[in-house]
Parts: structure tokens; C-alpha cells; sequence
């Protein structure tokens, strides 16, 4: 297999995923808790049980301890700028307001798929632990694109964001296969994805999960990711 067919075969998933939460949320609302619950253990789980040690093992006499947790300072605050962009605009531009939550969260899914292409530079292990984070966190960025368009508008706006949306994963998957980056460089972007992780999971998904549904079951979703993520990163580094 060619090396960048396995990366764009992500991306490819990852934009897959996104349609099909896109079409969860349309169709079956009273299930959507649940899937966000669990993708947001998956992704707090890439953070913490490989990305952040990833970074400082490829950081090693390069970066101290101090600038690698910067870095992931960093992807926090940068996430949590985008993620205030739907309540930055002004009351005179109510007409196009509907559409900044749904643009920040195809963002998001273009900087995902740009993390796909990065990881697999590192390893195919470190690649294929992202993009599973990936792959939940955007069948995450579908039912919330969904969501927010739905909120602001209705279902034909819904799903004209949605097909943007899914096609930005491959996109940005293509965009990261292009940049040629140090292992110390990567150690500092890992870091970063730390970061952006950690606010996804902490910040976007366990609140919007608890929000739809505040019962113990949407918890244990989450707590079921973080251990599903715990296990498969010590298989694959065992």
C-alpha cells in the first residue's frame, strides 16, 4: 500500500463520519447524547494517554517540560477563540449569523484531517491514534453542525453546511501529507493537538452531551470512552 493512501483513507473516514452524525442528527435526536458522551472520552482519552506522552517522548533534550505544556496551554486557548466565534457577531448581521457556528465547525474538521496527516509522519501507531479521535470527534462535528444550523435556521441550511463539513477532513488530510515537519517541531505540535484535544472533549462534547441529556447513562458513555481509548493505546504500545 502506498504510504499516503492509509492517511487519505482516514480522511476519506473522518469526512464519512461527519455526514453520517450530520444524519444522526436529523434522524434519530434522542440518541445523539449518547454518541457525543462517547466521543468525548475517545478524544480526552488521545490526549491524555497518547498525545501529551507522544510529545514529551519525541521532546526529549530538545524541549523542556515547560514548553511542551505551553504548547498545549496554547491549543486550548487557540480552540477556545474558534470556539467563540458563533457568539462574536454583531447585532446588525443576524442574516448570516446562522452560519458562523456551522463555518467554526468545519474549520475544526479541516484542522482534524491536517492532524491526520501530521500523525502519520510521526508513526503509523501515533497516526492511527489520531485518526480514531478524529473519526469520532467528527461524526461529533456532524451532529453539531446539524445542531447549530438547525438552532439558527432549518434542515435545508443544515444540510448545505453538512456537505461542506464532510468534505473538509480529506481536504485538510491532503493539506497535512504536505508538511514536512522535525521530530522536535512534531513534539511541539502534538503538544498542540494535546491541547485541542483536551478542550474538545473537556470544553465542547461533555457539556453539549450533558446539556441534551443530564442522566447518569451519557457519564458512563464518557467514562466508556476514556477506557476504550486507555486499552487500545496500551495494546498498541505494549
Amino acid at each position: 500500500m502506498p504510504p499516503v493512501l492509509l492517511p487519505l483513507l482516514f480522511g476519506l473516514a473522518a469526512s464519512a463520519a461527519t455526514l453520517i452524525g450530520g444524519l444522526l442528527a436529523l434522524r434519530l435526536k434522542a440518541r445523539a447524547s449518547l454518541v457525543l458522551g462517547l466521543a468525548a472520552g475517545i478524544v480526552l482519552g488521545v490526549a491524555l494517554f497518547d498525545l501529551i506522552p507522544e510529545a514529551i517522548e519525541l521532546g526529549r533534550g530538545v524541549h523542556d517540560a515547560h514548553r511542551l505544556f505551553a504548547c498545549i496551554g496554547l491549543g486550548i486557548g487557540a480552540y477556545l477563540l474558534l470556539h467563540q466565534l458563533p457568539a462574536s457577531g454583531t447585532r446588525g448581521v443576524a442574516a448570516w449569523q446562522a452560519h458562523l457556528g456551522p463555518a467554526s465547525l468545519t474549520l475544526h474538521s479541516f484542522i482534524d484531517g491536517v492532524m491526520i496527516g501530521i500523525a502519520f509522519q510521526v508513526s503509523h501507531d501515533v497516526g492511527w491514534l489520531v485518526a480514531a479521535a478524529v473519526l469520532t470527534h467528527d461524526l461529533a462535528d456532524g451532529i453539531n453542525t446539524v445542531s447549530l444550523s438547525l438552532a439558527r435556521s432549518g434542515p435545508r441550511l443544515a444540510r448545505r453546511w453538512l456537505l461542506v463539513n464532510g468534505a473538509a477532513p480529506l481536504a485538510g488530510t491532503m493539506i497535512g501529507l504536505l508538511i514536512q515537519v522535525s521530530p522536535g517541531d512534531m513534539a511541539l505540535l502534538l503538544a498542540l493537538f494535546g491541547g485541542v484535544f483536551l478542550y474538545i472533549g473537556a470544553c465542547e462534547l461533555v457539556p453539549r452531551s450533558h446539556a441534551r441529556d443530564p442522566r447518569l447513562r451519557v457519564t458512563v458513555a464518557t467514562l466508556a470512552g476514556l477506557g476504550l481509548m486507555y486499552l487500545l493505546v496500551d495494546v498498541v504500545h505494549g
